[in-house]
């Protein structure tokens, strides 16, 4: 006999349903697993079988054949044992065709017949063709987040062949979540003086604009680009969606919620290059680019990172994607990311006060080629952050709290909305034209500032778009002044340490 079950497999972030196809008849005793099967699901010949025996079912003493279809596409993962399980069930004649029909399996087997939970439940779940799904119990929280399929939570195989025999009702296990654990939002106003850094940081909250730090250890980078979430607003649905199925595949715990808040990811500089933009085993795992999509990446020690690892996130923070391609498969991975960078002006970090810099000529000078201009030229923002001065820091008053901040962040991004995007950073081409038409002055000031030579064509178009999320904090309806476009080239205008390689 024969038995079709649905499954899933997860690739990237995405879903992608398979069907697994089960044969007992006669030949030598024994289990077969086709179909491009990776490490995990050929090691699931023994889990089944001894997950089958754990639930008293007697074993097909026959020949077992599995196709895991479509026959072309690589498998990864245990996620399949389940559906693997009931179908020899149902070709041995032990479960009946009907009561698993427009049911789909996820889970992995341990050997006295558990059903354990897999990464990647969501993207599972939605993938996998059917109306009802069976998960293990600690997945259950995270498939309900899927609007579709009934889910049907199991602790054991023998639970569900009893079920599916009708001896047994549904177990009723608990569908409850922890719920998403919010984090503390750092207050703005913890923050003594800084006013440039603190408006960068509005700025590039408000419409979405990369934000590179420069200044000398201890002066607060870390502790300001630590409460730029909290100026963020919460996630739309979509973006929801699509962060909780990124951090779904990743393995990530999502308590039982969907990822609300904008994420924070802020990876060590010795990450390598899987680590940061993803791949690196056959299920293509998400990497920290993608797990901040619709939020925050963080890189502290900029300059300390690979120069090829940086250079990798080029193409991604001007298209919103990673694409992976591999011999036998390729993935596309969200990486729409607000990119906040830091670093020292130099080695020792004193660069730009007279006589405090230690550092020789020519370590300065490959300390500033681990950047590369086109990398250095995606940040809108580029700002100095100066050591605060001793009487902020005894006794200055605190600046605007976050909420006072977050409100007009709010006001700003409502105004991008109403042309179609949900930041400004995401205008293009002659949607940006129309909106951030110049004033006669701002268009003096640029035909000065690119007959220097000062400004590239793309530095020009961010110009545009940061002058144009100055003018909706300040509520400015009509063309760009030279106020704006003046303010937003003083906010990229060169920084100790990196003078010289982008205009």
């Amino acid at each position: 006999m024969t038995a079709s079950i649905p499954a899933a497999i997860v690739r990237g972030v995405d879903g992608h349903p398979v069907t697994v196809e089960v044969h007992v008849g006669p030949g030598l005793p024994g289990l077969t697993i086709v179909g491009l099967p990776g490490a995990a699901c050929r090691e699931a010949r023994d889990r089944v079988r001894a997950a089958v025996l754990a639930a008293g079912v007697k074993w097909p003493v026959q020949r077992i054949t599995v196709n895991l279809a479509p026959s072309g596409t690589r498998k990864a993962g245990a996620g399949l044992d389940l559906a693997m399980a009931v179908g020899v069930l149902v070709a041995n004649g032990d479960l009946e065709a009907a009561a698993v029909a427009r049911m789909g399996f996820l889970g992995e087997l341990g050997l006295d017949g558990t059903v354990r939970p897999v990464p990647g439940t969501v993207p599972l779940v939605d993938a996998v063709e059917c109306d009802e799904v069976v998960v293990a119990v600690a997945s259950a929280p995270d498939a309900v987040l899927v609007e579709g399929p009934k889910v049907r939570p199991v602790a054991t195989l023998l639970e569900l062949v009893l079920a599916l025999r009708g001896d047994e009702p549904w177990p009723d296990h608990p569908v409850v979540g922890v719920g998403q654990e919010l984090a503390e939002v750092l207050d703005l106003a913890d923050v003594r003086g800084q006013p440039v850094v603190r408006r960068a940081l509005e700025v590039a909250a408000a419409g979405g604009h990369h934000l590179l730090m420069v200044g000398p250890p201890g002066a607060g980078k870390t502790m300001l680009a630590s409460r730029l979430p909290g100026l963020l607003p919460d996630l739309e649905r979509d973006q929801a969606m699509e962060a909780t199925r990124v951090h779904s595949a990743a393995g990530l715990s999502l308590g039982g919620g969907l990822v609300r808040r904008p994420p924070f990811r802020a990876p060590h500089h010795t990450a390598t290059m899987v680590a940061l933009v993803g791949g690196g085993t056959e299920a293509m795992r998400p990497g920290e680019v993608s797990m901040a999509s619709s939020g925050v990446l963080f890189l502290d020690e900029l300059a300390e990172f690979n120069p090829t690892v940086l250079d990798a996130l080029r193409q991604p923070l001007e298209e919103g994607v990673i694409r992976i391609s591999r011999a036998r498969f390729s993935a596309e991975l969200p990486a729409r990311v607000l990119l906040v960078a830091a670093m020292n002006p130099c080695p020792c970090g004193e660069a730009g006060r007279p006589g405090a810099c230690r550092c020789p000529v020519g370590l300065l000078v490959r300390y500033q080629r681990r950047l590369s201009g086109p990398l250095l030229d995606r940040f809108d923002l580029r700002v100095d952050v100066l050591r605060p001065e001793v009487q902020q820091l005894l006794g200055g008053e605190p600046g605007e709290p976050t909420a006072v901040v977050a409100a007009r962040v709010v006001a700003a991004r409502a105004r991008a909305q109403e042309r179609g995007v949900r930041a400004n950073a995401e205008l293009q081409g002659s949607e940006l034209e129309r909106w951030a038409a110049l004033a006669d002055d701002a268009h003096a000031l640029l035909t000065t500032v690119l007959g220097s030579g000062r400004l590239s064509a793309r530095g020009l178009t961010r110009v545009k778009r940061v002058a144009l999320t100055l003018a909706d904090l300040d509520g400015h309806d009509g063309p760009l002044t030279a106020g704006h476009v003046g303010t937003a080239l003083q906010l990229r205008a060169d920084v100790v340490g990196v003078q010289g390689l982008v205009a």
